[in-house]
């Protein structure tokens, strides 16, 4: 709950916020004394994106935690995001402005129950896609994500059987792309299941012009619509490149602000959900905020912490990512 007492702002009860501060400076200070770098997702509010040092997709994310030679890493993501800084760097204090940005791809993928899934396919290699938890990552032979995941698929031998966790979607588009049969795991994004067919269809109608950009977690409903299907960073790389001036964006919209950016004087349209509601909004990325963002760097907290064991197992399938991403 926030509450108002006189010019102070109680997140939590965690710390009091004079409301006469501008939060951007005093990010910014408090930044330049921790030594610390600001990763943030494309779905991110604006303010927090504009604040960033690196903005990115999972993967591009993933690299600049590896490479970082700051002493603190500030994840504006989801948890599994910050685990995966943490892994890549051990010895450093990583945080997260708010422990519950979770994701329901991660939620919707227990290890244990993975585990099981996967003593069903003695003979089949463990693919998962970032979006799952440090645990699941530990028990995996490989870590991917949208954005190289086909790339990877493409490096594994025709005869090694796969499964691939915890995306069904994901999975079912990297099949089509590389005629491989993979054992999925039934898991789905909560935001990309919210596309409506039928609106996307009538908002086509109405500007017959739009070219309809979907993310690979879409249901293929959606994805048979698209005029290109990408990663969050190659939806943005794509509208920067291309001639078109009209774009149905169907992925988080936390995307648009950065195409505003790169590409301006274009339309961007989100893709509406069923119902109306901001479904297709990310609820868990939306939890961070600027004063979040500002307490975590101010009282250090809440960190990032892992058993060495974990980090250990979870971090050869990140490198093994990594490495045949190149």
């Amino acid at each position: 709950m926030i509450k108002t007492e006189t010019n102070n702002l109680d997140i939590e009860g965690v710390s009091l916020i004079d409301l006469n501060l501008d939060l951007t400076e005093e990010i910014k200070a408090l930044k330049k004394k921790m030594n610390a770098v600001i990763l943030a997702h494309y779905y991110q509010e604006n303010e927090i994106q504009d604040l960033a040092d690196y903005i990115g997709d999972s993967l591009q994310l993933a690299q600049a935690a590896e490479k970082t030679d700051a002493d603190v890493i500030v994840f504006a993501g989801v948890h599994f995001m910050a685990e995966t800084a943490k892994i890549l760097n051990p010895d450093k204090l990583v945080l997260l402005p708010d422990l519950n940005a979770g994701c329901s791809l991660a939620e919707g993928c227990p290890a244990p129950l993975l585990q099981k899934f996967k003593d069903k396919y003695p003979d089949h290699i463990l693919i998962s896609y970032i979006n799952c938890s440090a645990e699941v990552k530990a028990i995996s032979d490989i870590i991917c994500t949208s954005s190289n995941a086909v790339k990877i698929v493409e490096q594994i031998p025709k005869e090694q059987g796969i499964i691939f966790a915890p995306d069904k979607n994901l999975g079912r588009y990297i099949m089509k792309q590389t005629g491989r049969e993979m054992k999925l795991w039934q898991g789905a994004c909560i935001v990309h299941e919210t596309f409506s067919d039928r609106k996307i269809t009538q908002l086509k109608f109405q500007h017959p012009n739009a070219k309809i950009i979907a993310h690979p977690e879409c249901e293929d409903v959606i994805l048979r619509h698209a005029d290109y299907i990408g990663s969050t960073s190659a939806l943005l790389n794509f509208v920067i490149k291309d001639s078109g001036s009209e774009y149905i964006v169907a992925t988080e919209p936390g995307i648009i602000h950065q195409m505003e950016l790169k590409a301006p004087g274009k339309l961007y349209i989100p893709a509406p959900p069923e119902n109306n509601c901001s479904c297709n909004e990310c609820p868990y990325m939306k939890l961070n905020t600027l004063e979040k963002l500002y307490l975590c760097m101010k009282d250090k907290k809440p960190e990032i912490t892992m058993n060495a064991e974990l980090m250990r197992k979870a971090l050869a399938p990140l490198k093994r990512m990594l490495e045949m991403s190149k």
